[in-house]
This record gives structure tokens, C-alpha cells and sequence, in this order.
């Protein structure tokens, strides 16, 4: 792979599209070409990238002729179709999507976590669920030092969540509530301004658990390479733009204090400790927005625990960014020196 690689962008018109773009821009990633990949409307039209006009391709199967990294996120069934096209074209995939998380054969990996796992993929390497990322990166460096048993998890995710359309929806049906009218959700299943809902994905009827409960249930033991760990987990839609909250709440296999748990955020990769009680500030959507870091606070026991085992936390991550385009160009960053090693 050269210094300089092309780079292609799958889904360059959607909202994590853009985020890769902004991301690669900001941290000086080095690219010889963009490739704007999107639908055959978009094609025609432009994207800048670094004071130029970039011009937007159909996606198809020629797509990725000279290609070394291609940052997907377009969805799994496009991933599913294109991925492997891409990975033949000679291309290492960078997938934000589902399709392959759960593919033994594909690694599945948060940098500050398993970037060794980058090494042994097969031309494709997955970006986990922003809600597990949001979660997992705090919480491995405790794992590391006292091995976390069990986690609760409740989520307060953002319309980013679900794309550009859904956070254009909760800007226009708040825009809507405020003037008196009637506005008919077209992306969400329910009201989205000044409501809550069930994660907008399907619920199985035997467990009673939604798609994106399973994934981060899932996720955690794949990542922290742990089938063991217990993971119950509750993720709702809330009426943000763009930044995931948590509840969480952990039990580890030895006791564990605030002080140790602070002690441990304070040095953690990708975190941001934001925890004063006395000013009653902790992690907030509006602070994380734009922020690479998660950011940590509201550190406690766990007093339904007296053994000493529990800490609770509340924590917040920019979807778009470490949920989603900072996670996969991180990856990307380090592939020219994991392929060549």
C-alpha cells in the first residue's frame, strides 16, 4: 500500500459519509484520491474534500479499480453486495454496517481496545454498533485491571443514529409541535420531537429484546473476547441530534471504588472524565457533539450492591464521530503499518 492511498467513500452523501470526510480532513489523514461513491441520483454532484470539488460516482461494481481503503456506510445490504466487489478490486473494507460483525472471520475492532486485531483480517474489517463503542471504550480499561462480570446497560440514542433523513425529521416535527400542526413521521414509528421511544428496530417476539440490544449483547463478548461477561442492555430513541448517553452500571470480580474507577478514566485512551457534583455537571449530548472522546462522569457505587463490586456511570459519545467515522478512519490509520508488519 502507498503512503498516499486512494481512499473510497461508500455512502459519501449520508451523514456519516460527510463525518469520514470532515474526520480525514481534521486529523491529516493522507490521501492520493477520493473516491465519492453514493446512488446513481447522487452521481453528478460534488463533495469537497481539501478545497476541491470532488465529484460523486455511481456505486457499481467498477467502483473500486485502484482502490487501497474503502470506508463503507451505505447500509448491509449494500455492504453485503459491494464489500467483497471491493476486497476482489484489492481494497482493505472498513465497514460501519452490521453485515459482518458477527463474521468470525472478520475482525471486529475499537482501536483503543484491539487494534492488534486489525492484522488478521481478510480484506474486510467491521466497526462495531456506536452504542457498544460508546460503552466499551470506558469500560475496557476497568475490565483490564478488575474483570467486569456483568454490565447494565440503558441507552439514550440520538437521530444519528438512524441517518441524516432521521435527524432532519426531529428538526422538522419539533419545528411542527411548536407551531401548533400535525406532522406525520415518515423515517421513525412514532413522534419523534419532545417523545421517547423502543430503539427503531425489530423487537424479537420470543426474548423481547430489539435488534440493537442483541448487537451491543453480542458485540461486548466479541470485542472483549469474553463469552462469559453478562450483558443486559435497554436502548431507546431520544429526542437528540447527534450524541449517544448511558446509564451504566457494572459489577466487577473484586471490589472496586470510585477512586480507582477515576483513577483508571483518567488515564484511559478516548476518555474525557466529566464529573463534578458539586456543580452538578456530568456527560451531556450537547458537550459530547463534536467531541472525539467519550466522556465519563457521574462515577458511584452501585448501592444496591454492598459488596463492593458495582460502580455506576453515565457516559456520552458523538455518534457520527467515535460511533461511527472517527472509529473506522482510526482503523484506516493504522493499516499501512499493520499490513506492512
Amino acid at each position: 500500500m502507498s503512503n498516499d492511498p486512494v481512499v473510497a467513500i461508500v455512502g459519501v452523501t449520508g451523514a456519516v459519509g460527510a463525518e469520514f470526510i470532515a474526520t480525514m480532513d481534521k486529523r491529516g489523514f493522507r490521501v492520493g484520491k477520493l473516491k465519492a461513491l453514493a446512488s446513481a441520483r447522487s452521481a453528478g454532484k460534488t463533495v469537497s474534500f481539501r478545497g476541491q470539488n470532488v465529484v460523486i460516482e455511481e456505486l457499481n461494481e467498477r467502483a473500486f479499480e485502484g482502490v487501497d481503503i474503502a470506508l463503507f456506510s451505505a447500509g448491509g445490504s449494500i455492504s453485503r453486495k459491494f464489500a467483497p466487489i471491493a476486497v476482489k478490486s484489492g481494497a482493505v473494507v472498513v465497514d460501519n454496517s452490521s453485515a459482518f460483525r458477527m463474521d468470525p472471520n472478520v475482525p471486529l475492532v475499537i482501536p483503543e481496545i484491539n487494534a492488534n486485531r486489525i492484522r488478521d483480517h481478510k480484506g474486510i474489517i467491521a466497526n462495531p454498533n456506536c452504542a457498544a463503542i460508546t460503552a466499551l471504550v470506558p469500560l475496557w480499561p476497568i475490565h483490564q485491571k478488575n474483570r467486569i462480570k456483568r454490565v447494565i446497560i440503558s441507552t439514550y440514542q440520538a437521530a444519528s443514529g438512524a441517518g441524516a433523513a432521521a435527524m432532519e425529521e426531529l428538526v422538522e416535527s419539533t419545528r411542527a409541535n411548536l407551531n401548533g400542526q400535525v406532522y406525520t413521521p415518515k423515517v421513525m414509528p412514532h413522534p419523534y420531537a419532545f417523545n421517547l421511544f423502543n430503539h427503531n428496530t425489530a423487537v424479537d417476539p420470543e426474548t423481547g429484546y430489539n435488534d440493537e440490544e442483541t448487537k451491543v449483547i453480542k458485540e461486548t463478548r466479541k470485542i472483549f473476547e469474553d463469552e462469559t461477561i453478562a450483558v443486559g442492555v435497554t436502548c431507546v430513541r431520544v429526542p437528540v441530534l447527534r450524541a449517544h448517553c448511558e446509564a451504566i452500571t457494572f459489577e466487577c470480580e473484586k471490589p472496586i471504588s470510585e477512586d480507582q474507577v477515576r483513577a483508571i478514566m483518567a488515564q484511559a485512551p478516548g476518555v474525557k472524565v466529566v464529573d463534578d457534583r458539586v456543580k452538578n455537571y456530568f456527560p451531556m449530548p450537547i458537550d459530547a457533539s463534536g467531541q472525539d472522546d467519550v466522556l465519563v462522569g457521574r462515577i458511584r457505587k452501585d448501592l444496591s450492591d454492598p459488596s463492593g463490586h458495582s460502580i455506576s456511570m453515565f457516559v456520552a459519545a458523538d455518534q457520527l464521530l467515535k460511533g461511527a467515522a472517527l472509529n473506522a478512519v482510526q482503523i484506516a490509520e493504522l493499516l499501512p503499518q499493520r499490513v506492512m508488519a
